[in-house]
């Protein structure tokens, strides 16, 4: 697998259903870190998913804690509208994670600041637009990383 998804609590089922196709699509895996905002069974989630679900690799993890114990020490990327570097600047590696935090609000704070070395950002260029939809912001960020890898 080339890349690493990771949802940290995701609140919306149909931004992970679409998640869920875009990283079967990409051949990535699918780490979803719970608390969910929804059940794996939500029929949302199955409708934005289709078909595809059992096809995903999707691992489950119940706690953020429970993510760092097992993948701490791998390659770890952050997205948040808060990081300083623009998403063309990420090092892109194989079996890299990619981490996006929940919709209402993102990352936790003390991820933030524990990893702004590995935080990074998609640029918006309206002051308007606080940040992207989650399944636009990985897909975004996915697709580049596979240019990089492919074109290296």
């Amino acid at each position: 697998m080339p890349l690493n998804i990771v949802l940290f609590e995701p609140e919306i089922p149909n931004n992970t259903g679409n998640i869920g196709r875009l990283a079967l699509a990409s051949g990535c895996k699918l780490h979803l870190v719970k608390p969910f905002g929804f059940e794996i069974d939500d029929a949302k989630l199955k409708r934005a998913g289709l078909d595809y679900w059992p096809h995903l690799q999707v691992i489950y993890y119940d706690s953020i804690s429970e993510f760092f114990n097992i993948n701490g020490s791998k390659k770890l990327i952050f997205l948040s509208s808060h990081g300083t570097k623009n998403h063309w600047d990420i090092p892109f590696e194989d079996n890299m994670f990619l981490i996006f935090g929940k919709e209402s609000v993102g990352l936790p704070k003390h991820i933030i600041e524990t990893y702004e070395s590995s935080l990074f950002k998609i640029p918006i260029y309206n002051e308007k637009v606080r940040s992207l939809n989650l399944s636009n912001a990985v897909s975004i960020i996915v697709y580049e990383g596979l240019r990089q890898l492919t074109f290296k």
